[in-house]
């Protein structure tokens, strides 16, 4: 029986799965999602390839982990982002502030690249549920502003922001793109009609 490298088994296996989504992570920052492989990811974190499947059943499924840990990482810079701020406008011009750093340091890629992998059916329920985590705090500032309708008001937040998104990436000015992205979400937001 193999060496456990932790004081329990369960710690072990944790580690050890944690050890597979940092080399899946490594191999999808470095090549994009497509290079993540079930032989390519136990050749970097240095195990059996049939080590692998104690833990993923493939590695699309191993995809939908590292999906799923990306946006917890997102959510937590959002949440980090807005902590303290107690005026539903300056909360969600941090969020939005937020969102377009996220997206000047590059990271975004990660997403963008992981995104073009299916992930299987059974887990895109988690997935989404992750994404409406990541947003609530943004929607909870919007019905907090007193905006009447909050989906019409979200889905126009995320134009201006991937329409930033855009510009940012085509190498403009980040930190115009965002001055301007905020300054006009927030104009924008504040003529919508309220309750």
């Amino acid at each position: 029986m193999p060496k456990i490298q932790a004081p329990t088994v369960a710690l072990h296996r944790e580690l050890r799965r944690q050890q597979l989504i940092d080399a899946a992570m490594e191999l999808a920052l470095a090549n994009g999602a497509e290079s993540i492989t079930v032989a390519a990811v136990a050749a970097k974190a240095g195990l059996a390839r049939s080590s692998i499947y104690e833990y993923f059943a493939s590695s699309a499924d191993l995809v939908a982990d590292l999906v799923l840990e990306e946006l917890e990482y997102y959510t937590e810079r959002l949440t980090q982002a807005i902590s303290g701020a107690t005026d539903p406008f300056t909360r969600i011009e941090l969020w939005i502030t937020e969102s377009l750093l996220y997206v000047a340091d590059g990271r975004h890629m990660l997403v963008k690249s992981l995104n073009t992998i299916n992930t299987p059916t059974s887990r895109k329920d988690e997935i989404l549920m992750g994404h409406r985590r990541m947003m609530a705090p943004l929607q909870d500032s919007l019905i907090e502003a007193g905006i009447s309708n909050v989906r019409a008001a979200a889905a126009l937040l995320a134009s201006v922001t991937d329409a930033a998104s855009i510009r940012i990436d085509a190498g403009n000015d980040a930190e115009l793109e965002i001055l301007s992205a905020v300054t006009f979400a927030l104009a924008g937001l504040r003529a919508l009609p309220t309750n």
